[in-house]
């Protein structure tokens, strides 16, 4: 906790107001798009100060810039961290923490169920540079405990998981992690803020690809990784080198998702809840894979360390991915596209979406069957969603 004026605030009213008590230039009520690369200073030891860090202000927005400053504090409160640092994609924080925080000879333990864009940096990246990556199979928490036990410089968790939804119990993973020394980061981005704070369980270091739920409108990318001021400002350094900045626009157009998202994330925590009860029934589906349905295995957990169960959720068909390409086609309310958490219903299989940069091998190595279907619900109508599933399941 960081004990500040935020402490008693409830999400929502931090999502609009956070960043933004005061107005803005000529008395603007909404955060200006600065778009200047650079800033003047006509008194040069001001200038200086901006450069060293004692002063407030800005030099160049590859490194700092006052729209992407809102976007990044709005964050802060709402992961109730101690600092933040943004960047141009989710991708890049997440590959920016492991090579700005590793080096080599350390070690980091994992899950088998990160993003696949995370599993390709474990995988291939790190091992070039001589960092030894475990990744645990995600259902076993005793193995992910006692593999942290063994020793490890970095815990990297994601719960719940893309794209089968398997919950971590955070508590116990990075009570783990702690005793062992390392830095523990939680990819945060299928709960939101609004689900789920890992900071407030003991994380040093909470990860959002703001390009989806923070974001809502599935118009702009970025990234964000809330924390400890020490470990983020070493983040912040590295960023300002590697250049992946978050550019201006894309930071207003996150901080206008961000208005929202209290109002979004309640309303596809149920989307999702029901659309999952309706599945779990249908005799078409194999499986369906969300936290939120009392006889899925994360379920205990997820019901003490969240507070809504994600508007995401996944599911498998009979018949394999002949039958996926029967569904898909079918479904009227939903883009069938490599994205999730925006406002509308957003479906696809994971070797098109999150996996895609993997060979059906390393998928089935993750556990993730050929016949699943990821499925990022929307505001929508949810009596409207159902009926379109359920004509699309009984046309295959």
């Amino acid at each position: 906790m960081t004990n500040n004026k935020w402490d008693d605030i409830k999400p929502g009213t931090k999502a609009v107001w956070a960043g933004e008590e005061k107005s803005f230039l000529e008395g603007a009520a909404q955060v200006p798009v600065v778009n200047s690369v650079s800033y003047t200073h006509d008194d040069v030891d001001e200038w200086l100060d901006v450069a060293l860090g004692e002063r407030k202000g800005h030099i160049y927005s590859r490194n700092t810039n006052p729209t992407v400053d809102v976007f990044e504090e709005k964050m802060r409160v709402l992961e109730d961290a101690e600092a933040a640092t943004s960047f141009s994609t989710g991708m890049a924080a997440i590959s920016g923490i492991m090579f700005a925080l590793l080096s080599p000879g350390q070690r980091v333990v994992s899950v088998k169920d990160t993003y696949g864009g995370t599993s390709v940096v474990f995988m291939e990246h790190l091992p070039r540079f001589n960092i030894n990556v475990t990744m645990c199979e995600t259902h076993d928490q005793d193995a992910i405990e006692a593999e942290a036990l063994k020793g490890c410089d970095l815990l990297y968790l994601e719960t719940p998981t893309n794209p089968t939804m398997k919950v971590l119990d955070l508590q116990r993973l990075i009570a783990a992690g702690k005793k062992v020394g390392a830095i523990v980061v939680v990819d945060n981005t299928f709960a939101t803020p609004i689900n789920q704070n890992p900071l407030a369980l003991g994380a040093d270091l909470v990860v959002h690809s703001a390009t989806k739920f923070i974001g809502g409108h599935s118009d702009a990318l970025g990234g964000i990784v809330c924390g400890s001021k020490d470990l983020i400002d070493k983040l912040y350094s590295f960023r300002e080198i590697n250049g992946a900045t978050l550019d201006a626009h894309s930071a207003y157009l996150l901080l206008r998702g961000l208005k929202t998202l209290k109002l979004r994330i309640d309303q596809q925590n149920s989307n999702a809840l029901a659309l999952a009860t309706y599945l779990e029934a249908h005799p078409k589906v194999e499986q369906v894979f969300y936290p939120g349905l009392e006889n899925d295995p994360g379920y205990n957990i997820a019901k003490e360390q969240m507070r809504g169960f994600s508007g995401m959720l996944s599911f498998s068909l009979k018949g394999g991915f002949e039958k996926v390409r029967e569904f898909l086609p079918q479904i009227r309310f939903a883009h069938r596209a490599a994205h999730l958490g925006g406002v509308e219903t957003i479906i696809g299989p994971p070797r098109t979406t999150s996996h895609v940069e993997l060979s059906e091998a390393d998928r089935q190595k993750l556990g993730i069957p050929e016949s699943l279907i990821r499925c990022s619900v929307g505001i929508e109508d949810i009596g409207d969603i159902i009926a379109d599933f359920d004509q699309a399941l009984e046309s295959i």
